[in-house]
């Protein structure tokens, strides 16, 4: 059964990467659609980074470690230190206050 999910799902991916790329050029132009294509990534990693940092798995909201961290790697975006200093910096920054 579980096979079958995974199949499925590596179906549908591959589905929607070939929907992405069967968009018209003419569509792709339009400066709206170019504005809103380049701010969906950034809209749904911004969510994925809300949901990993303050959700827990009972389903409530917590201010750890992890909040810390982030506001130090947004510190660190500010500054523009590169991006393995920012990963770096974050998971020191996470381990120093949860040592503490």
């Amino acid at each position: 059964m579980i096979w079958a999910a995974v199949v499925g799902a590596g179906v549908g991916c591959y589905l929607l990467k070939l929907a992405g790329l069967s968009v018209p050029e003419r569509v792709l132009a339009r400066p709206l659609v170019a504005r809103i294509a380049d701010l969906v990534p950034v809209s749904l990693l911004a969510a994925l980074i809300a949901v990993q940092v303050f959700a827990t798995d009972d389903a409530s909201l917590v201010l750890d470690a992890r909040a810390v961290a982030l506001a130090a790697a947004v510190g660190l975006l500010v500054l523009r230190a590169p991006f393995l200093v920012v990963v770096f910096g974050a998971a020191v920054v996470a381990a120093v206050v949860r040592l503490l």
